[in-house]
């Protein structure tokens, strides 16, 4: 069976995607905590925010340029959710990468989906 996320349609600020790739079972990614992954070359950092909704973010940050976005701090805007960088606490847009404190940043995004019980990331 597959499950697929409303994450997986096109992104607009998301990098050209060079295909899917699967990073790890559902189950071992912690709700409300991120984890980084390394994808073909590239540092992601992962969170899942409920039971089945899972996001994808660039790992640096794009204020400091420090890979340390999977050690953000998650939460929402309204319905929207949201990752803190630990290190200023901008807050961005984990659907969009928009961010919320300084219009000038942007969250690089990439789509994510379930396949029979893994998170897969198209990069």
């Amino acid at each position: 069976m597959t499950v697929i996320l409303e994450r997986e349609e096109q992104l607009t600020n998301a990098p050209m995607a060079s295909g899917w790739h699967r990073v790890c079972p559902l189950d071992e990614l912690e709700p409300a905590w991120g984890e980084a992954a390394l994808i073909e070359g590239v540092q992601v950092a992962i969170f899942r925010v409920d039971s089945e909704k899972v996001y994808a973010v660039a790992q640096q940050d794009p204020a400091t340029l420090a890979n340390v976005m999977a050690r953000g701090i998650t939460g929402s805007r309204g319905s929207r959710p949201t990752i803190a960088s630990p290190l200023h606490k901008e807050i961005y847009d984990l659907e969009t990468g928009e961010c919320f404190t300084n219009p000038e940043l942007r969250l690089a995004i990439y789509a994510t989906r379930l396949v029979d019980g893994y998170i897969e990331v198209a990069v």
